[in-house]
């Protein structure tokens, strides 16, 4: 059932406000449309008696970086280990700009922001994934030092030795201030 057909089968023109929102309900489920959308189409058949989407004539933005573009970057941040955003736009604008390397000569005039745009993208993701492995870090808990107060009021010195049993009960930890 196409939209003007729900228009013109259930006289939309007659219906009361509370009826008209219904209709305006059918038309969203059944074409997928917007509410507001839906509001401009309507009103356009009813100021012309016609009810046609027109199509839009422009494409958004034109594409400068190809595919190929995002697959030489994967390679060069492959090569280079994935270094920041500045550090990968420099080594794109040498091979253009030193050893004319033709194949980065749209690379080398990319933003910084940009390039991390293209590594977010599905098709980068999908040419290179890159994975950090969980560095070492050396924690001290548990390091035994004589306390350094530096002359700081408020320290407070807590005693966390076992102390041993006194008479089967164990002595709770000592705490001195």
């Amino acid at each position: 059932m196409d939209r003007a057909d729900i228009l013109i089968r259930f006289c939309y023109r007659t219906r009361s406000k509370v009826e008209k929102g219904l209709l305006l309900d059918l038309i969203e489920k059944v074409s997928g449309y917007s509410r507001i959308q839906i509001k401009r189409l309507v009103k356009r058949y009813l100021e012309t008696g016609r009810l046609k989407r027109r199509q839009c004539t422009h494409h958004g933005f034109a594409r400068k970086y190809t595919q190929e573009d995002i697959h030489l970057l994967a390679r060069t941040d492959e090569l280079h280990g994935s270094l920041s955003g500045p550090a990968t736009k420099k080594i794109c604008e040498r091979a253009w700009e030193v050893f004319r390397q033709s194949e980065y000569e749209r690379l080398a005039e990319i933003s910084v922001a940009h390039l991390y745009n293209l590594r977010g993208s599905s098709s980068y993701r999908t040419i290179r994934r890159h994975f950090d492995k969980t560095r070492h870090r050396s924690s001290d808990i548990g390091e035994r030092r004589k306390p350094n107060p530096q002359g700081k009021p408020g320290y407070l010195r807590v005693d966390t030795v076992y102390q041993g049993d006194l008479d089967g009960i164990p002595v709770a930890n000592e705490i001195s201030v």
